[in-house]
């Protein structure tokens, strides 16, 4: 149980920010020479909008669940139920962890290549 609180900290505060971006500080930066800067916050708004779709909290599931198997079959091979049980559960957090780190990655590029595709020189 203490696992799997311990996985779903994570996604509940990213699904309670406004932005991801907000929380992580990974907003994309780009060359503002010429930029209008009221069209630019709607374009990202819009292109945030659009990495919503990356669906964050279902590849740290499946993270969870891979590693958590993983994890289970190192410890019953290493050891006893004891060990396997531990293994599992180490194993559903770095998957998770995993998965999440995955997902917001997907979503910086997605956002990035939104704004590339409108225009924008982004810089990082």
């Amino acid at each position: 149980m203490k696992t799997r609180s311990l996985l779903l900290l994570p996604i509940a505060l990213l699904a309670a920010c406004a932005s991801v971006e907000e929380m992580t500080g990974n907003n994309p930066i780009i060359d503002t020479q010429g930029v209008n800067m009221i069209a630019y916050n709607g374009d990202l708004s819009e292109c945030q909008d659009y990495a919503d779709q990356v669906a964050i909290g279902q590849k740290a599931v499946a993270g969870a669940v891979s590693g958590g198997v993983v994890g289970s079959v190192f410890g019953a091979v290493l050891g006893d139920s004891d060990t396997a049980q531990r293994g599992a559960g180490v194993g559903a957090v770095g998957g998770g962890a995993r998965g999440v780190g995955e997902g917001l990655r997907e979503r910086e590029r997605v956002i990035r290549t939104c704004l590339r595709g409108r225009g924008y020189r982004v810089l990082n």
